[in-house]
C-alpha cells in the first residue's frame, strides 16, 4: 500500500485509539505501535483499561483507550493530550474529550451516534451534529457501515463483520500516517489461521480504511514521522512486564540457577506470570498458586532449594505476602518480590496506577525486616532492573522488592536489546561438600555479610532453619538477649552495605536553581518538563532513583547542592518524607493520585511554582480542598 498524495511532515504525533472495551482499541493501538517500532519512529504507549471486566455496552466506565506518541527524535512519554482522538462510539468521545487540545483532530464512527447511545453516554443531543466540537476538526466516518460493505463477500456472520471496524480504523490511520499494513496482515493471518474467513473479514476491513482515507475528500494529505536517531543496535518493541519477565529469564541464564514463579494472578501484574509460563525451556516452573500467600510460599520454599525464588503480585498482594518475606529476611534466603503497583488500597483502583507501596515495600513487615527496594523508570528499564535485582538477592542472601506500577507494566516503547555474553555472570555461591568439617549457615562473607548457604541435600551440610531467632554462626535457636541485638543490627547492615552506583545527576550546567527528585515512572514527565524548562531558559536539574533501599552514597549530597528540591509522586509524599527524614532537606513534596500518570505539562507548572515559591502554597491548597469538598457538598462527593 502508497499514497501518491503529498505528504505533510511532522516531528511527532500523539495518537489515542478509544472505544468500547469490546471494540478492540488495545489490538489496535498494538499494531499501530508495531509498525510505528519497525519504520523506527522513537514511540511510548499508555494503554488505559476498564476496571470492570465486562462493564454494559456503551457506558462510560466500558471505555477502553490506548494512546501512542511516535517521534522523529528521543521522546520519554505517550505524550500529554492527543493530536488525534479515534472515537468508536459515544462515550469515547465523552470520556476523552477533555483531554483533547483546541484544533485537533476527531475521527468519529458516525454509526454509532444513535440515540440509544448518545442517551448511555449523557448525551442530550448529538455532539456530531451541533457545535459543541466546533473547535476540533472533526470527521465523521460511517465506519461500521463501510466495514459491513467491504467484507460482505468474506463469508462472516453480521456481528463478526461488525467486529472488524478497528480494523477499519487501523486502516485509516496507517494511511494517514504513511504506514504499511503489511506485517498486520500477516498478524491477522496467523492470528486467525483456524478461521481463514474471519481472517479474511479483518484484512478487507483494513484495506476499506487505508482506502478511505486514499479517495475521500475528507482527509486532504497523509503525515509522515520519519524514523528517530536512536543508537545503533537491535530493537523491538517491549512493555515493561515483558521486559521484567526477560530480565529474571536472564539472571537464571547468568546465575545458572532454576527459575521459579509462584504467583497468583492479579491485575496489573499478571502478564509476567503468563511471559514466564512459555519459557520451560530455559529452566522456569510457573505455579499459579490458589492465592498470594501460598505464592511466595511456594517461591521461597524453591528459593530454600536452590532456585532462584520469584512472586509477582500488586499492592493488595503485597500486604498478604508481608509475614513470609519476613521468614526469608529471617532465614536470609534469596527472593524477588515484583510489585507491579496499583490504585487503592484495598482492590482500588485494579487498572489503574499509584506509586503508593514504597513505605509498605520498606517497612510493611513486623520487626526489624529490612530489604532491598529497587523501581525501574521506564518499560525499557525494567530488564536491566530486575537483572539488577536478582543480583543483589542472590549476592547478598536478601529478599528484594523491585517496586513496578500500572504505568509502566502496561505502556511500551523500543528497546535495545543487550548481548548476554557482555553481561557479568551471577556467581549464587553455594557451599559445597568440602566444607563440611567447617559450615555454619550463619557464618557470614566479611565483604557482603551474606550467610553461607548450602542446597538441601549437600552431604555433610545438614542445618535447621526456620522463622525463630538464630544465633550468629551456628544458626541455633536463640533467645539470648545480646544475640538477638546482634542479628537485627547484622541484618541491617548487610542491607546499608549492598553495593549501589552513585546517582547521575541531570544538570547540563552544573548550576541549577532547582532540583527535581523522582522514582519509577514519573521520569519520563519529569525528564521532558526539565528538557522544555532549559529551552524557555529556566535552571532545573533532575535526579531519577533506582535504588530505593539502600539510596545512593552520594544522594545526601546532592540535595544539599540545591536551594530547591522538589519529589513529585503518584501518592501523598512518601520519598520526600524519607528524604527529609534521612538529610534533613526540605524536600518539598509534589503529589498526584488520580489513577493516572504526571503529564508533562503538570511538571512544568511545577517547575514554574517552585521558582517563584507558591508550590508549598498549591500542595496545601489540595488538602483544603478535599476538606471543603466534604463540608460543601455533606456527602463527600466531588
Amino acid at each position: 500500500m502508497t499514497a501518491d498524495a503529498a505528504t505533510e511532515k511532522l516531528e511527532r504525533v500523539v495518537i489515542r485509539f478509544a472505544g468500547d472495551s469490546g471494540d478492540g482499541m488495545q489490538l489496535t493501538g498494538d499494531r499501530f505501535t508495531h509498525e510505528a517500532a519497525a519504520f523506527g519512529n522513537d514511540l511510548a504507549t499508555q494503554p488505559n483499561f476498564p476496571a470492570e471486566i465486562r462493564a454494559p455496552q456503551g457506558t462510560l466506565p466500558g471505555v477502553s483507550s490506548f494512546q501512542i506518541q511516535i517521534a522523529d527524535y528521543d521522546i520519554f512519554t505517550a505524550g500529554d493530550r492527543p493530536d488525534v482522538l479515534v472515537a468508536m462510539n459515544p462515550a469515547a468521545l465523552k470520556a476523552n474529550i477533555a483531554d483533547v487540545p483546541r484544533g485537533a483532530t476527531i475521527i468519529a464512527n458516525a454509526d454509532e451516534f444513535t440515540r440509544r447511545n448518545l442517551a448511555k453516554a449523557g448525551y442530550s443531543a448529538n455532539p456530531l451534529e451541533d457545535d459543541s466540537l466546533s473547535a476540533y476538526v472533526v470527521h465523521k466516518v460511517a465506519m461500521t457501515t463501510l466495514t459491513l460493505g467491504a467484507v460482505a463477500d468474506s463469508g462472516v456472520s453480521k456481528k463478526d463483520a461488525q467486529r472488524a471496524k478497528n480494523m477499519f480504523a487501523l486502516g485509516l490511520l496507517f494511511w494517514m500516517y504513511h504506514r504499511s499494513a503489511t506485517a498486520t496482515e500477516d498478524f491477522l493471518q496467523a492470528k486467525f489461521a483456524t478461521n481463514p474467513p474471519l481472517a479474511q473479514a479483518n484484512i478487507m476491513a483494513l484495506r476499506a480504511g487505508w482506502n478511505y482515507g486514499e479517495t475521500t475528500e475528507s482527509f486532504a494529505a497523509p503525515y509522515a514521522v520519519a524514523p528517530a536517531s536512536l543508537p545503533a543496535g537491535t530493537y523491538r518493541q517491549i512493555t515493561g512486564n515483558t521486559a521484567l519477565a526477560y530480565g529474571v529469564l536472564a539472571a537464571g541464564q547468568l546465575s545458572g540457577l532454576p527459575i521459579f514463579l509462584g504467583s497468583y494472578p492479579i491485575t496489573p501484574a499478571s502478564d509476567i506470570l503468563h511471559e514466564l509460563s512459555k519459557h520451560k525451556r530455559f529452566g522456569v516452573v510457573t505455579v499459579q498458586a490458589e492465592d498470594e500467600i501460598a505464592g511466595v510460599g511456594a517461591a521461597l520454599g524453591a528459593s530454600l532449594g536452590g532456585a532462584l525464588g520469584v512472586t509477582s503480585t500488586s499492592g493488595p498482594g503485597l500486604v498478604l505476602k508481608s509475614e513470609t518475606i519476613g521468614l526469608a529476611v529471617m532465614t536470609e534466603v534469596p527472593l524477588l518480590i515484583i510489585d507491579v503497583q496499583r490504585g487503592g488500597p484495598s482492590t482500588g483502583l485494579p487498572t489503574k496506577t499509584e506509586q503508593a507501596d514504597l513505605l509498605q515495600a520498606l517497612y510493611g513487615r513486623n520487626g526489624e525486616s529490612p530489604v532491598a527496594v529497587l523501581a525501574p523508570r521506564s518499560p525499557a528499564d525494567c530488564f536491566a532492573t530486575a537483572l539488577e535485582a536478582a543480583r543483589i538477592a542472590l549476592t547478598y542472601r536478601t529478599p528484594v522488592v523491585l517496586l513496578s506500577d500500572g504505568s509502566i507494566a502496561n505502556g511500551a516503547e523500543p528497546w535495545a536489546i543487550p548481548d548476554l555474553a557482555s553481561v557479568e555472570r551471577i556467581d549464587p555461591h553455594f557451599s559445597g561438600a568440602a566444607e563440611a568439617d567447617s559450615y555454619q549457615p550463619y557464618a557470614r562473607d566479611p565483604d557482603t555479610l551474606a550467610r553461607a548457604f548450602a542446597v538441601p541435600g549437600t552431604p555433610g551440610l545438614e542445618h535447621r532453619i526456620g522463622g525463630l531467632e538464630k544465633a550468629n554462626g551456628t544458626g541455633n535457636i536463640s533467645y539470648d538477649p545480646a544475640n538477638h541485638d546482634l542479628m537485627v543490627r547484622l541484618r541491617q547492615a548487610k542491607i546499608d552495605g549492598i553495593a549501589v552506583p552513585e546517582v547521575t545527576v541531570d544538570d547540563p550546567d552544573g548550576d541549577a536553581d532547582l532540583l527535581l527528585v523522582g522514582w519509577g515512572s514519573s521520569y519520563g514527565p519529569m525528564a521532558e518538563a526539565c528538557r522544555r524548562a532549559r529551552v524557555a531558559g529556566k535552571k532545573v536539574a533532575h535526579v531519577h532513583l533506582r535504588h530505593l533501599n539502600p539510596l545512593p552514597p552520594n544522594l545526601g549530597d546532592v540535595l544539599h547542592a540545591y536551594p530547591i528540591v522538589v519529589a513529585p509522586e503518584m501518592n501523598l509524599g512518601q520519598l520526600s518524607m524519607l528524604l527529609r527524614a534521612r538529610f534533613l532537606v526540605d524536600v518539598q513534596p509534589v503529589t498526584k493520585v488520580a489513577g493516572v500518570s504526571f503529564a508533562t505539562s503538570e511538571i512544568e507548572d511545577v517547575i514554574t511554582a517552585a521558582l517563584d515559591g507558591s508550590l508549598a502554597k498549591q500542595e496545601l491548597g489540595k488538602a483544603e480542598f478535599a476538606r471543603k469538598s466534604v463540608i460543601s457538598s455533606g456527602e463527600g462527593s466531588l
